[in-house]
């Protein structure tokens, strides 16, 4: 997360980045650019009007056997793309360059790359590719095709490669069955249907022999470095020799993912979570990092009062006699803080507040808008185990953990004593309190991000920090 050269004023900011207008002017230079129109401004305006700089791009490639039919056909149900492989060129396209490509396949000859990436253009500006997007299987196979589809204005924004060792590929290869009617394929060993009817019908494919597949193996294997080369910033590699689910959960993984952008970026982020979950440590090493400013709502109560502000004043009663402060006096406090010039110019990691659905609404209503969510989860042991041990030093202040920092001298043991919120009584009222709202405020902040908190900070901040940097998932694609 690089910090912006020149941020911009909060409701410019939220407008911008809520509307992705930075990413939309991106996409139209890009496409300037590539294909050169004589009318630039007529040009943008019918690349709006299209609306599809979210449409899939995507390409599929692997060795042969490597799921590659499996994954594509997956994609585009999914997505609601459209599949683009040799066969449906050949044999399922009603295309000007259609005929002279069969012509090679029936000679039994190779089809030029040229005319290839032809084919690919021609399919590609059909409306439908257009307003859906694609999915590109098996296309580019070598280093010629890739220049020629992006010199052709054909770019994917995401590249998935499949790998597996070649022996696992050729034993798959054996037992590949395929059915005419749906394209589905199937394997003898590892994917068989359980529909008698479609077992009926499943075909083998032609030229299969291990002979064939070593020579097609060979020939990838000599491509493939020089497809890296000229996609390496969009291509994730995956596994294929593992259960098709897992396959497919991280394939929709990354095809989810949107590759960083250079846009102005000012961190708004709320940190939501059950006492105990660690929010405060991540927020401080957040902060001293990024140099965002740390703000807890809690604390920041506190200092009004001791502050002796005129809302501190209104909010001292309530604290002095243990009641909650109302939500009106809360907002005030904390929209004036939020609003301050440090917070509009380095961004805010904000936790304590919001607590529940009303809550929500009311910083909403305040636009009050955080650009990153995170719940922490963890277990109710969990939270027992680090919240009942904790310790007070009254002497020095000093705080410590009766199992994971005890007192270093028998004498500082003695005199430690427990702040009367870490009993487990009290610890148990204020988890269910938590729990009791909770899932209303996540239904509330849909694009939520969710942390294992019950493992090592280090760790835990690492993720939230890799969360930050990435712009959030795109969420088109329905669920498995």
């Amino acid at each position: 997360m690089d910090a912006p050269a020149r941020p911009w004023p909060p409701p410019v900011g939220a407008y911008a980045e809520e509307r992705e207008l930075f990413r939309l002017l991106q996409n139209m230079l890009e496409e300037l650019l590539i294909h050169k129109p004589d009318d630039p401004i007529q040009y943008m305006i019918n690349h709006l009007k299209q609306n599809n700089d979210d449409a899939p791009r995507i390409c599929v490639l692997g060795p042969p056997a490597s799921g590659k039919t499996t994954v594509a056909m997956w994609l585009c149900k999914h997505l609601d793309a459209i599949r683009i492989s040799q066969e449906t060129l050949l044999f399922k396209e009603i295309l000007a360059l259609t005929r002279e490509a069969k012509t090679y396949k029936e000679r039994k000859q190779k089809i030029p790359n040229a005319l290839w990436a032809n084919l690919i253009q021609e399919r590609l500006s059909n409306v439908d590719c257009i307003k859906q997007g694609w999915i590109l299987e098996g296309f580019p196979e070598n280093q010629e095709q890739a220049w020629m589809l992006q010199s052709s204005g054909i770019i994917p924004r995401h590249v998935v490669v499949l790998y597996a060792p070649d022996t696992a590929l050729i034993e798959r290869n054996s037992g590949k069955r395929l059915d005419p009617f749906t394209e589905e394929v199937y394997h003898t060993t590892f994917d068989w249907p359980s529909d008698p009817l479609i077992q009926q019908r499943l075909v083998k494919p032609e030229d299969l022999s291990e002979q064939e597949m070593s020579k097609k193996l060979v020939e990838y294997h000599r491509n493939f470095p020089g497809v890296f080369q000229i996609y390496q910033k969009v291509l994730k590699s995956i596994n294929a020799d593992q259960p098709s689910m897992d396959v497919l959960s991280q394939v929709r993984t990354y095809v989810q993912t949107r590759h960083r952008s250079a846009a102005p970026f000012t961190p708004r982020i709320l940190f939501c979570g059950p006492p105990g979950s660690g929010k405060s440590l991540q927020a401080a090493l957040i902060a001293q990092k990024y140099s965002v400013v740390n703000i807890c709502c809690g604390q920041l109560l506190k200092e009004a009062v001791a502050d002796k502000t005129k809302l501190g004043e209104l909010i001292k009663p309530y604290i002095d006699n243990g009641y909650p402060v109302p939500d009106n006096l809360v907002m005030k406090i904390l929209a004036e803080r939020l609003n301050a010039l440090d917070c509009m110019t380095n961004g805010w990691v904000l936790y304590g507040f919001p607590r529940d659905i009303e809550q929500g609404e009311q910083l909403q209503k305040s636009h009050i808008i955080p650009n990153r969510v995170f719940f922490f989860n963890l277990p109710c042991e969990s939270i027992m185990e680090r919240l009942s041990q904790r310790r007070i030093d009254p002497v020095t202040g000093e705080r410590y953990h009766m199992t994971f920092r005890p007192a270093p001298a028998p004498e500082i043991q003695v005199r430690l004593r427990q702040n009367p919120r870490d009993k487990e009584e009290n610890i148990e009222k204020r988890v269910e309190t938590y729990y009791r709202n909770v899932k209303e405020l996540e239904d509330f902040y849909e694009d939520a991000i969710y942390v294992n908190a019950d493992q090592d900070p280090h760790v835990v901040f690492e993720f939230i920090e890799s969360c930050i940097i990435k712009p959030l998932p795109c969420k088109k694609l329905k669920s498995l």
